[in-house]
This record gives structure tokens, sequence and C-alpha cells, in this order.
């Protein structure tokens, strides 16, 4: 049944004309980040503006947390059920969707007219960023030459940074708007991307990987290498990526199909929970804390009013720009020395932040009438104050080349072909529910034990740190299937970067299904093929091929 539906959804977008630069499709297919990014600073640009405090009745701390943390919570279903569209229909036709429940919710938060319509609409716009952001790192990965894999998953995070300073900018200017068009206009734009987003996938290719393990051969191999032609490859890392893309298809149509029980079977377990862990980190690091709340950190340290709101948008500006380096160096440094960095770094602002709180601060009753703030840093010490919004700054700083992209980056690589859109849609999912528990939990925590709070994310950057260390394999300059062969192998994390895989032997074509002889040969189930694909490749490795041509 699905088959068939899948057929008539490829055809229908076959009739348009395709783009195969890969700065095209990346731009195109990361506006689900733009779009995140959107949402995020729709709401904290309006928290201390009267018009959005009278119309809403001066929401409480946990009203407010349910108000930032719906559209988390729609994303946390999004993602769950991206595997469900994604995988039987493919990746354009779950990008589209995205785009209509995007669409609808941005309407509804513009025409609101109470809390409850509020929140309807932030939810409904998060179902489809969780079908967004579960399904553009993926597609990206399995589209992307393994050479610039990493610059390119990237950028879905470069686009939420964008996303968060535009939409800023726009709540700010709109802010001097006299009633409630301040806050409608704002989010009535967030529709913008969500159109560019809708008629922009038709003019995508569908994933190559995605096409073969649907038996579509040619129409796989034509996508690989129109890509690579428009990337110079040589034809033979162009046949080598066939090849391996033919070996692991081939494995998974051996395999029975995934369930999500199966992701934390004995083989699989611990790439599971490593990608869990990642996106579990990126929340617990405290990055999204300073996005949906800066207005009230910069509270604390004593700036209200446009003052407030003009020091808060110069921390979305270095975000975009800190984001670039991560773009242009994460394919030569590596996933794990990103992340240990950013961990160290992050851990460091944190403590400056609650010492200098805890030190300076005085008590505060209804801050500038908020009264979420219960401590501030008087006027007399000003240099304490600028010295929190540096260590604000520098936190960002730290993060955005980082833990930003590199968790988009690194989870969109560790799984298999065939668990990849479960996989991803699993660990995207912790990601959206703890930004929903932490949407929750920040406000109150701040109006309770203040400063405190920082040192909870403090410990949890170290925890963070030591469990990259430990757990988290490299996967800089490696195809997606090699990867998938080190798991297996069972590297220790801290050895993977000089783990060097098996070439696969090059021959011919791509045929249009696996051979008889080696579907007669086929052992039964995924691991078993592999350790016999790796015999065959040192009895059959070429010897046109160096040693110097291993990835």
């Amino acid at each position: 049944m699905f088959e068939n539906r899948a057929d008539v959804v490829s055809n229908f977008y076959d009739k348009f004309p395709k783009t195969h630069n890969v700065f095209i499709i990346a731009a195109i297919s990361t506006l689900g980040g733009l779009m995140f990014g959107f949402d995020i600073s729709s709401i904290s640009a309006f928290l201390s503006q009267e018009n959005y405090l009278e119309f809403f009745d001066s929401p409480d701390t946990i009203t407010q947390g349910g108000i930032s943390s719906s559209m988390a919570g729609g994303s946390f279903i999004g993602s769950l059920g991206t595997p469900f569209i994604s995988d039987p229909l493919g990746r354009r036709f779950c990008f589209q969707i995205s785009s209509m429940l995007w669409m609808i919710g941005a309407a509804i938060q513009s025409s609101s007219q109470n809390r409850a319509q509020l929140i309807c609409g932030r939810f409904i716009s998060g179902l489809g960023i969780g079908l967004s952001s579960s399904t553009a790192p993926s597609y990206i990965s399995e589209i992307s030459p393994k050479k610039i894999r990493g610059m390119l998953g990237g950028v879905f995070q470069w686009a939420v940074t964008i996303g968060i300073m535009i939409m800023f900018y726009i709540g700010y200017g709109c802010s001097f708007i006299d009633g409630v068009g301040s806050f409608r206009l704002a989010w009535g734009l967030q529709i913008v991307p969500g159109i560019i987003l809708f008629v922009g996938t038709p003019f995508l290719p569908e994933s190559p990987r995605w096409l073969a393990n649907h038996g579509k051969w040619d129409r796989a191999e034509q996508i690989i290498r129109s890509i690579g032609s428009k990337q110079k490859l040589k034809e033979a890392d162009v046949l080598i990526e066939l090849e391996e893309i033919k070996e692991q298809t081939f494995i998974d149509q051996e395999a029975k199909d995934v369930t999500y029980l199966e992701l934390f079977n004995k083989q699989n377990f611990r790439r599971t929970s490593v990608g869990m862990c990642a996106q579990i980190w990126q929340q617990m690091c405290g990055m999204n804390v300073m996005m949906y709340y800066i207005v009230y950190i910069f509270e604390m340290a004593g700036y209200s009013g446009n003052a407030n709101l003009v020091a808060s948008s110069i921390q979305y500006v270095i975000n975009v720009v800190m984001t670039i380096p991560a773009l242009l160096f994460i394919d030569r440094i590596g996933r794990r020395v990103v992340l240990l960095v950013g961990a160290a770094f992050m851990t460091t602002w944190l403590f400056a932040v609650a010492g200098l709180l805890a030190v300076y601060s005085v008590p505060a009753v209804d801050f500038d009438g908020n009264e979420n703030i219960t401590i501030s840093i008087p006027s007399y010490n000003n240099t304490a104050s600028k010295a929190i919004i540096a260590c604000s700054y520098l936190f960002v700083a730290s993060f955005a080349p980082t833990w930003g992209p590199g968790v988009w980056v690194y989870c969109s690589e560790i799984f298999p072909n065939r668990q990849r859109a479960k996989a991803n849609g699993l660990c995207t999912s912790l990601n959206w529910i703890f930004n929903f528990a932490l949407g929750m939990f920040v406000p109150t925590a701040f109006h309770n034990i203040s400063w405190k709070t920082y040192i909870i994310f403090g410990v949890l950057c170290v925890a963070m740190f030591f469990n990259v260390l430990f757990f988290f394999p490299e996967t800089q300059g490696k195809t997606l299937e090699e990867i998938d062969k080190m798991w297996q192998d069972n590297i220790p994390a801290w050895r993977t970067r000089r783990y060097v895989p098996e070439l696969p032997p090059v021959e011919g074509v791509f045929d249009d299904k696996p051979s008889e002889e080696r579907k007669e040969n086929a052992p039964s189930n995924a691991s078993t093929a592999s350790s016999t694909n790796s015999m065959e490749r040192n009895e059959n490795e070429n010897n046109n091929f160096t040693s110097s041509q291993k990835v």
C-alpha cells in the first residue's frame, strides 16, 4: 500500500526540474531550522513588553513556561511521527507536511484571542518543527559528499541562529507599534519561511539512499553522479559511494523491518544511547535557556526596557556569526574535538555568571513588573553587570561553533540507512521533550533559586564533557557506511579518529538489484552480512587503489 503511495508521491515530485547543487539543496531543506529560530525569539522579544503582558493578563511563571514550552511539546510529537511519513513516502513529502503545519500554527498564533489559542498555535507549529528537525539533518547527510557533509549538516543550526536573530529584530521593531498589532504582525510574518519551504521542496532531488532502499537504483545512481559532477568528485570516489550504498541496502533488505525496540538491542544500544545523549546535552547545556529567557537574564544584570532588548539582540548576532567557523572547519577538526572544547568553555562561563550574581546581586521585588526576577545587580555595581553580559556573550560564542551545529551533524551520521529515520526521530524527540521541560522549569527556577540555576547547568556541562570523552566516536571523513562498520567493530571512542575502514571493491556499475550470487550467499542478518562483505573486500581488493585512498 505504502509503495503505491510512495510511487505516486515520487512521480509527482519528479515532474519538477531539479537542482543538484548541494548548497542550494541545503539552503532549502534547512528552512525548517529558520522556522525553529523564528519560533524561539518570537516569544522572547515580547516577554517584558507592556502590550503582550496586558493582552495575556501578565502570565505567571507556570503559565509563561507553558506558553514557551508548547512548541517543544508539539515538536516532541512531530519528531516521533517522522519515520511514519519520511520512511514510506520520502523526505520531500515530510518537508511539505512540515511547512503546512508551521503555516497553520503561525496563522493561529497571530490571531490569538487568549492564552489557550496561543498555546494551541505554538503546539501545531511545533509539530511542523519536529518533522523538519528530524528529517533535514538526515536528508542532508544522505545526499552530501562525505568531504563536506559536516559543513552542510551544520547549515541547519546556522539557519536556526539566523531565524532567531531575524525574528528578534522583527519583534523589536514591532514593539514600537502601539497595541496588539505589535506581536500579531511579528507572529504572522512567521508564515514566510513556511511558504518558501513548501514552494521550494518539489525542486529538490530525493535522497539517493531512500531511493536505493525502495529499489529505485537508476534514479539513486543518477542523483549521486549529478551531485558528484557538480562537486567535481573523482570517478573512483563516486564508484566507491555507489558500491557502499548498494552493499548497505542489500544488508538492509535482508533484515527485518526496524522497530524502536531494535534500536535498544545489544548490537545497537551503544550508538542509540550516544545519539540520545547528544540531543539531551544540547538542551541541558543551558543554551536554549539563554535564547528563551535572555530578557530575564539581562534584567538580573540590571537592564530594563529598550536597553535590555538591544543588549539581548547582540547575543543573537554573535550566535549567527560564530556558527560560521563550524561550517568551515568541522570537517577538518573532527566532531569529538569540537564537542569537547565547547563543553569545557560553556562550563567556565556558566560558573562565572553564577559567581558574579552570587557576590554582587541584591534582592529585587517585582523588578520592572516581572515577578520572576528576584535578584538584580544594583546600578553602583555597573562593572559586575557588564561582566555578566560579557560571560553571556562568551557562552553563546562557545556554543555556536560547537554544540550548536555539531549535534545535528553527529546524530545524522551515526545510524545506518535502515534505522536513520526512526533513530533520528527518537533522538530529536528527546531534544524537544527536554526543551519542553526546561521551558517549564527555568522561570520557576529563576524565581525560587535565582543564580543557583547556573550552577545546575554548569555541573551538567561537566558531565557532558566526560560523556563525550569516553563514549562519542569520531565520524569525521568517513562515509555513512564506514561509520556503521566502525560501530560493528566496537572501536573505543578515543581510538576512532585513527580508525581506517577497508575500501569496498570498485566494480563496474550500480546494478538494478543485488546479484544472484550475492543473494545465494547472503547471511541471515545484518551483522553477519557485514562480516562476510568485509572478507570479500580483503580477497578482492583492487590493486589500483593504494592505501592513501582510504578514508
